[in-house]
């Protein structure tokens, strides 16, 4: 099992903890509001604690479940504190809900912005952003799309999905990401459209 640190108090963190908690896994939960992160980590159980923000993470992998916006100002803020751990970007990069433009430079993702921010012995591993909060709470297998530049990184990422009950699907190198990052846009587009936002993205393999 992972010893995972999530950075972040939203309802993703909490839903990637609870499942977290249920395969096994070590927890540690941070926020810059050390109080909800306490709660936060109350809340999940199973031996969940509450992190220091802005120190070094205790989990090997790092959960980065805010906000595009704020990925690169906090790996800043952490900076060497991040070295050598394996931080997993999980945010969206489109503007709002109702808007179809993807915010990032042309050809590029918010997790390779958050790759060219961290350390160098950091390895980003693109992953959970096509599937809804609410939707990776309710349990039951899902797919977990993921992209990375480092083998052993993509691995370790994939057996923690696969302690929480997910099938994780190998996309390729984090240049990747851009497409995945376009992925969960078009999984806001199919929510708005017809499908409700109980929807997941999935990948079948046929024998």
């Amino acid at each position: 099992m992972s010893n995972v640190s999530i950075i972040g108090l939203g309802n993703m963190a909490q839903a990637i903890g609870a499942r977290a908690i249920e395969g096994g896994n070590t927890v540690e939960v941070v926020g810059r509001d050390a109080g909800k992160a306490e709660e936060v980590a109350a809340a999940l159980g199973g031996g969940a604690t509450a992190g220091t923000f802005g120190t070094t993470p205790a989990g090997d992998l790092v959960v980065l479940a805010v906000p595009h916006a704020g990925g690169v100002p906090v790996v800043t803020q952490y900076g060497d504190a991040l070295a050598g751990k394996v931080v997993i970007d999980i945010s969206n990069t489109f503007a709002g809900p109702g808007d179809a433009v993807l915010v990032t430079r042309p050809g590029s993702s918010g997790a390779q912005e958050i790759a060219e921010a961290a350390p160098a012995s950091t390895h980003v591993v693109k992953a959970f952003n096509t599937v809804f909060g609410h939707v990776l709470a309710r349990g039951g297998p899902l797919d977990v799309v993921l992209a990375g530049d480092d083998a052993g990184a993509k691995a370790s990422v994939s057996a923690f999905v696969e302690s929480l009950g997910l099938r994780p699907r190998d996309a390729g190198g984090l240049e990747m990401a851009h497409w995945l990052e376009g992925a969960g846009l078009l999984l806001m587009g199919l929510a708005r459209n017809g499908t409700g936002f109980d929807v997941a993205l999935g990948v079948t393999v046929f024998e």
